[in-house]
């Protein structure tokens, strides 16, 4: 199936259908996603609520691809050298740039609209890091030679801010939160740009809570709102935060909030709880993840809650109050 098609169509009408389908599938395709919910007893799902969702630390030990598929590309999650890294496997990139360019653009606008800086350097050490590939992704198809990665050098990013300003640009700056941090400090105002953090201190800094972070970013830069994501090593797609903390998916991603204590019972509307995601972009992993997040369902989104206790910290995973 051509990706682009597929997401396309997927509405909340038929949202339901097309994550059942793409149980079938992968249930019958994906061996460790089968064999997991064989031992749940849950091969006949009628309902989202019935999907078995499998715990993100999965990527950690196995591999999620279709039986003799080719791997093509292998996400790596940011982490400690003591930690197990999740690694998300891909077998074809077509799905990841279709979800990365209708998600954003649906958002923001075209694209070629924009003039990408990126502030990124402990990714930039990663270079199996799927924000990486995101950000080169973007830079590629904005079509413009003043995109690219600086690293917190005030005199270039403003120098490319108002350049992008003279061509009818947008500017549009990516950036791990202490890197944002030490340019901000500079005094580097950039009123018209977008700025979105995509979190982590990475030991460089005190950890803030969101509400302090966007505070200082929005007094440094001079803007009126900081936007964030919510992505992950093992999600093709991304949700983006674009006013009062709260997060909005694109028609093929939804979130459902499961008790933290009972992982197979959902929560009602508004309530904390963790994280469950469909990712339908996931055609050949696992659409269907349990993650270590707590949230709660707002109209038209979801609010970050923090992290479960015991579980890793990760660097694209917000703090919040």
């Amino acid at each position: 199936m051509d990706p682009y098609e597929f997401l396309q169509q997927i509405a909340a009408a038929d949202f339901e259908a097309q994550a059942l389908a793409t149980f079938e599938r992968q249930y019958a395709g994906i061996p460790v996603y089968r064999h997991y919910v064989d031992l749940l007893g849950k091969a006949k799902p009628t309902s989202l609520s019935e999907i078995p969702f499998l715990p993100i630390d999965f990527f950690k030990t196995q591999q999620l691809t279709p039986a003799a598929a080719t791997v093509v590309k292998t996400f790596k999650s940011s982490g400690t050298t003591q930690q197990i890294r999740s690694q998300h496997h891909l077998t074809d990139l077509r799905w990841y740039d279709a979800s990365l360019t209708l998600g954003f653009e649906r958002v923001f606008g075209k694209v070629s609209d924009y003039v990408f800086i990126a502030l990124l350097p402990s990714y930039l050490e990663n270079g199996d890091s799927s924000l990486i590939y995101m950000v080169d992704q973007l830079i590629q198809k904005s079509n413009s030679s003043l995109s690219g990665y600086y690293l917190s050098q005030a005199e270039a990013v403003l120098s490319v801010y108002n350049k992008a300003l003279a061509q009818g640009k947008k500017p549009f700056v990516f950036g791990v939160s202490y890197a944002l941090l030490d340019l901000a400090e500079l005094g580097s105002q950039l009123p018209e740009a977008l700025i979105l953090e995509t979190g982590g201190m990475k030991g460089r800094r005190q950890e803030l809570t969101k509400i302090e972070l966007h505070q200082i970013l929005q007094d440094g830069f001079g803007v009126g709102q900081i936007l964030s994501e919510y992505g992950m090593t093992e999600l093709l797609s991304q949700a983006y935060c674009t006013s009062d903390q709260n997060f909005s998916c694109p028609p093929w991603m939804q979130m459902r909030i499961r008790d933290a204590y009972d992982p197979f019972t959902e929560v009602p509307f508004g309530q904390k709880g963790g994280i469950n995601v469909i990712d339908l972009a996931n055609q050949n992993s696992c659409a269907f993840i349990q993650t270590d997040d707590l949230g709660r369902l707002v109209p038209g989104g979801f609010v970050l809650e923090g992290r479960i206790a015991s579980t890793d910290i990760r660097g694209c995973n917000q703090l919040v109050d």
